[in-house]
């Protein structure tokens, strides 16, 4: 007979979300800015890639998470903006921007075209 109590328990581990584990939500997939939001004509849609890729518009750009902050090399340097990440949104402030961007998830990131390169790391 099984007990009910380690059915339960082996239902959760088996089952639980991993913020039950305390991970965060993954900044990686396919992200869109709010129709509604004047972007001036920016880009309305962001890529993070597992690969350290990020894009934008027609810009490729390498990305990296440091505690609650996401640095994104631009120019050659690293422009660094605080993050806020949930499963189904993600806020970027600071660094250059005027005021907070709030994007939706649309779905999971896709793979960089053919022929275009992580951009070097600005470290190295």
């Amino acid at each position: 007979m099984v007990c009910p109590v380690r059915w339960m328990v082996a239902s959760l581990v088996v089952l639980a979300p991993a913020a039950l584990w305390g991970q965060a939500p993954s900044v990686e997939g396919t992200w869109k800015v709010d129709s509604k939001l004047d972007t001036r004509g920016g880009p309305r849609e962001v890529i993070i890639r597992p690969d350290s890729s990020a894009t934008w518009g027609k810009e490729t750009s390498r990305w990296r998470l440091k505690g609650d902050s996401i640095k994104v090399a631009i120019g050659g340097e690293w422009e660094t903006y605080h993050l806020s990440v949930t499963r189904a949104r993600l806020t970027i402030s600071g660094g250059d921007l005027q005021k907070p961007i709030t994007l939706k998830r649309s779905g999971p990131a896709t793979p960089r075209q053919a022929g275009v390169a992580v951009p070097p790391d600005p470290d190295a």
